[in-house]
């Protein structure tokens, strides 16, 4: 697929390009990002080229990840970025960032749901997963807001840095948003409780 472009009132989610290096460089010193996201650390001008030169591209032109830079409608800095991987079956898993300034404006929250709404009418997504860390309170706050559904905790589940970590699991589905999915979906009955 080649990058596409979405707005929402008050942000533009676009392609990266080159000229993102040094922003996404800066952004990636913080440390909260480089302690629950799986960005490099210490993240070094060449780990931004890397993410903009090769992963992103390499994601869009595979149709396996879109990664999206998110900066305001009307004009400044790269706020963040938001990306959508494929899972298969229909299913795709949300990620993201912010820089560490920006947040607190709803930026994130009103990103993620654009591109939720782009993934189920866009793309046929039939189920949109969320994952983070246990104790990521910010990303699972972002989530929530968004309509995600807690679904548990999930052992040993997400690598990073060389560790496995514990990991938070929700889903969103195109019925969340009002709209129709690509697959009837039956849902599990009410189970009696065992003794």
């Amino acid at each position: 697929m080649d990058p596409i472009t979405l707005t929402t009132d008050r942000l533009r989610l676009r392609s990266f390009v080159p000229e993102d290096a040094d922003a996404v460089h800066a952004i990636c010193q913080d440390p909260d990002i480089r302690r629950w996201t799986t960005v490099p650390d210490p993240y070094t001008p060449q780990d931004a080229d890397f993410f903009l030169n090769r992963l992103v591209v390499d994601g869009w032109r595979e149709d396996t990840e879109y990664v999206f830079a998110v900066e305001p409608l009307a004009g400044g800095p790269l706020l963040a970025s938001a990306s959508l991987s494929s899972r298969g079956d229909g299913a795709w898993e949300v990620g993201y960032w912010l820089a560490g300034e920006h947040r607190g404006h709803g930026y994130m929250t009103e990103a993620v749901r654009a591109l939720a709404h782009w993934a189920f009418t866009g793309l046929g997504c039939v189920r949109l997963v969320w994952r983070a860390e246990v104790g990521n309170t910010g990303s699972r706050a972002v989530a929530e807001r968004v309509g995600f559904v807690m679904e548990g905790l999930q052992r040993a589940a997400l690598p990073n840095k060389g560790t496995l970590r514990d990991g938070w699991v929700a889903g969103l589905l195109p019925s969340d948003f009002g709209l129709p999915s690509a697959l009837p979906y039956l849902p599990a009955r009410d189970l009696p409780a065992r003794p």
